[in-house]
């Protein structure tokens, strides 16, 4: 049986990743921090089918620890401050945890477990401010935002152990992912969220935005810049593409996106045709909350995945949000009901 370790098994890419390796009969081991496992989250439903080893990502002591216990085959570093806005705010932090954090793992691997093959996740953060597009995996980094540049200096750490100490480790250059599972602070579930809050009448929604205020507020749904444009697909797609980049032979990086561009207006859209709504009615564009440093249009050329993995996505935009919708619909109707 195939031994997977995954960090960050408690979010959202962790949480179906861990689904799918279940049901390839993979033995699944995740690494969290006690405080994220005992609260509910994305992998709570799985409690009883994997098995959590405790520790943060940076000590690298706890790091080893894990490794030496689960003795992974593939190890599939998916554990990150994950909010590029927020980075502004933890740039410490967040520095420890994306960038040394990874290489404390890395480090760990090359002592314990040289002969696993690591997944790392990168980010389209990482091109940031680029002038051209769409994105490949030549084309030059230009973060825009700490988060971005944590994780492009965990990148080329990645490329370093790779050819440094003949490890196994492949970058996959995920773009924007969505689904279901998505935490209210990003970006496109807010939209979710705000469509479903219009659905049911909600006027002063109970969850509250970066700003402390509700997220719908008298009725608007309050978004930064609407014009930003970004390449979303639905995350069980993404993940499905993280197992195939460590079933080839030489460890390789890939962009991972699905090559269509859409805007946050288009994404408005979307969201509140699901409930016949017209959604310029129902959002409105808050300078405070528009990062300070607004990356460029974030574009996947994924032409290398298509023909070396023979992966492509198989949800659309309009059904991912769609799904998300739906499901936030769900949940508030619950605590309505409740």
């Amino acid at each position: 049986m195939t031994r997977a370790l995954i960090t960050g098994i408690t979010g959202q890419d962790g949480s179906y990743l861990a689904e799918l390796l279940l049901d390839k009969g993979y033995e699944v081991f995740g690494f969290a921090r006690q405080t994220s496992w005992y609260r509910p989250n994305c992998a709570s439903h799985l409690a009883h089918r994997v098995t959590v080893l405790f520790g943060d990502m940076t000590e690298g002591t706890d790091i080893g620890n894990a490794i030496q216990e689960s003795k992974p085959d593939e190890i599939y570093n998916l554990a990150s401050q994950s909010r590029p806005g927020e980075s502004w705010a933890t740039a410490p932090e967040t520095l420890l945890v994306n960038g040394l954090g990874a290489v404390r793992l890395f480090e760990s691997v090359r002592h314990n477990r040289p002969n696993a093959r690591v997944y790392h996740a990168s980010s389209s953060e990482m091109y940031g401010r680029t002038a051209s597009g769409p994105q490949n995996e030549s084309t030059a980094f230009n973060p825009a935002n700490p988060y971005a540049a944590a994780k492009v200096y965990a990148h080329h750490m990645a490329a370093i152990y790779r050819d440094s100490y003949g490890l196994y480790i492949a970058s996959g250059i995920l773009f924007n992912h969505e689904s279901e599972r998505r935490p209210l602070h990003f970006l496109a579930q807010k939209v979710a969220y705000g469509a479903a809050c219009a659905s049911l009448g909600i006027a002063n929604s109970p969850d509250r935005n970066e700003r402390g205020r509700p997220i719908v507020e008298d009725g608007k749904l309050a978004l930064g810049n609407l014009a930003v444009a970004r390449d979303w697909g639905y995350a069980p797609d993404f993940v499905r593409a993280m197992w195939m980049i460590l079933q080839q032979e030489k460890p390789a990086d890939f962009v991972i996106g699905t090559g269509k561009l859409h805007t946050l207006n288009d994404l408005c859209e979307a969201a509140y045709r699901c409930i016949g709504l017209d959604w310029e009615q129902c959002v409105l564009s808050d300078p405070a909350l528009v990062r300070p440093l607004e990356p460029g249009n974030s574009l996947a050329d994924p032409s290398r995945a298509r023909k070396v993995l023979g992966w492509q996505p198989t949800v659309s935009f309009e059904e991912m949000v769609a799904k998300m919708v739906r499901a936030q619909v769900k949940r508030l109707q619950s605590l309505i009901d409740n």
